[in-house]
Order: structure tokens, then sequence, then C-alpha cells
């Protein structure tokens, strides 16, 4: 696979400096195994990855979490629930009154031994954020395989039947297919709840607009259909200088699933150090002292967050 890593990566950029402000979020990447492996997919998941984190990082989180008083964990992967102290670290961090978003990929509720999933999450009013790229059959199983629409559908089901979209937080996330900007959040939006209603009876709450990112495995797709200069000028020429007050690396540290720090999930991918330090920080670190003020490592595929609307794991910024 072709990587995008020196192409993005130079040694000056023209991206605007920016530093940190107290954190409020805690993104953890639980490990990249998963049961899917999307085109789009940033992390290069798969079921052949065999990275996960450990129970004494799972307790150096929660160290964390009460140390800093984080509000907010998010929990990644690859497919988050594959982790064997999933279960355990959901439990413990809403015991404590944090608010858990698990970033579903939905037909994780289907595999054998999740049968109990969606009654776990609802149990403990985990807000479950879900990869559904469109809401039209043919382009989700062209970028994420084939049937897993059908799957999606059928696990949005059992979302709904236990209170999910109704008094319990359901977000979907909507990635474009190709090489192009996500339209309007709003408008998306309508046509989703519409589109879904109509042929499924399927509620939720919100729709997260995401652009896809010219790293990992859609850097490669770019790379192997020449596309990648094209796509790097048009983040660029769509670039919204608006947007830099909210992007999330201000107020969310990502931590990978050996428990270091990166300023966010796509730095860590391009193994950037947090900070642009000179090795890795540790998660331990955060135990002493907020990173509060430090710089970001920023590089151009931070124009990704920043076109059009802008883009975060919260969806679009404006």
């Amino acid at each position: 696979m072709q990587d995008t890593h020196d192409l993005l990566i130079r040694s000056t950029t023209d991206f605007p400096s920016l530093r940190r402000q107290a954190t409020r979020i805690l993104q953890v990447n639980l490990g990249y195994l998963c049961n899917l492996s999307c085109v789009h997919c940033h992390v290069n998941a798969g079921p052949t990855r065999t990275e996960l984190m450990d129970r004494d990082t799972v307790e150096l989180v929660l160290d964390v979490i009460r140390k800093r008083d984080i509000r907010v964990l998010d929990l990644t992967g690859g497919a988050p629930e594959m982790n064997p102290h999933f279960r355990y670290l959901v439990k413990q961090a809403t015991a404590m009154g944090v608010e858990v978003i698990d970033r579903c990929n939905l037909t994780i509720l289907l595999e054998p031994g999740y049968e109990d999933l969606a009654d776990f999450l609802a149990q403990h009013r985990v807000h479950v954020v879900a990869s559904l790229p469109c809401y039209l059959e043919d382009n989700v199983n062209k970028q994420r395989g084939k049937g897993v629409y059908q799957g999606s559908i059928e696990a949005l089901r059992q979302l709904n039947a236990v209170g999910y979209g109704d008094d319990l937080p359901l977000d979907l996330v909507y990635n474009p297919v190709g090489a192009s900007l996500p339209p309007p959040q709003a408008t998306l939006e309508a046509d989703y709840k519409r589109e879904l209603d109509a042929r499924f009876g399927i509620r939720f709450n919100n729709l997260l607009t995401i652009t896809n990112m010219p790293i990992s495995r859609f850097g490669a797709v770019l790379l192997a259909h020449e596309q990648f200069n094209d796509y790097m000028q048009l983040l660029r020429d769509n670039f919204n200088r608006d947007t830099l007050p909210a992007v999330m690396c201000r107020n969310t540290v990502s931590v990978d699933y050996r428990g270091y720090l990166y300023d966010c999930d796509f730095n860590q991918m391009l193994h950037l150090t947090q900070g642009h330090h000179d090795s890795h920080t540790h998660l331990s670190a955060l135990l002493e002292a907020d990173l509060e003020g430090e710089p970001i490592y920023v590089a151009d595929h931070c124009f990704g967050c920043t076109a059009g609307a802008g883009s975060s794991c919260g969806g679009a910024l404006e």
C-alpha cells in the first residue's frame, strides 16, 4: 500500500500555527482490530490487525480521567468494542459521570458474541456515533464492503429498539465516497432522516459530516488513481480560517493503544508526536500536568479539517 506520509509531512507547511486549550476530551484508540476493512479508513483497521490496548493502559486512562476531570471519553478503533476491556472501561467511566462516546461501525452488533451489545450500550447510556457513509445501499457497499448496508440497517433497528434515536443519543457519520468535500451538513441530515424513516422507520439524532483525510488507506487510493495532488489542492482552495477556533485538536488529546499521546487521531496515524516534541509523550504525563498552551503539530493534512464548513469528529465546524 502506497503511503502519503512523506508527501504531507514536509519541513515546512503554510498551515497556521495552533496551540492547545485545556483538555476536555480524551479520545482513546482501543486498537486497530475491526470486523471491516473500509476504503476510507484512515486507521487501516481490519480483521487481521492484532494491536489492542492492554488492561494496564486502560487503568491509566481511568486514572487520567480522575486526575484531569475529563468529562468526555471518546472510544474509537478499529472496532473499539472488540477490545476485551471495552465493557470494563465503559462501566468505570460512566460510573464517574463521564459521557462515553462509542464510535461504532454498526455491523459489530451482528457479529457472534456481540448479540447483547445494544442492550449494554443502552444500559450505560453510551453516546453511539455510528458510521453510515450514505443512505443509499450501493454507495455504502462500495465504500465498506458487500452486504454492509443491510447489516447496518439491521443494527440501527436494534439500537432504535432499545431507545437510541429517542431518549438515548444516536448520531450517524457521513464520509464522501470519493475525492470530494461533504455537502452541507444540515441539508444532508434532512435527506438522511427522510430516507431512512421512509424506507426503514429508522430514527437518529444528528448527522455528522466528516471530510476524508488523505492518509493511510484513503491516501493510498488517491495515489493509485493519481488524485492525490488534485485532492490536496481541493482542500487548500477551500481553506476556511473561521474553522480554526473549533478544530478538535484544541481541546481533545488522542491516545493510541500503547498509551502514547497525539494532537489528533490523524496525527496518530502519521506518527506525529504530540506538541512536535522530539519523542512521544506518554499518557502518564497527564497525571502531572495538562497540555494547555502547548503547540499543536500541524502539517498539510490539517487542511482537511478546515476545508469548507470544516470537519472534526463532531462533524462540521460551521
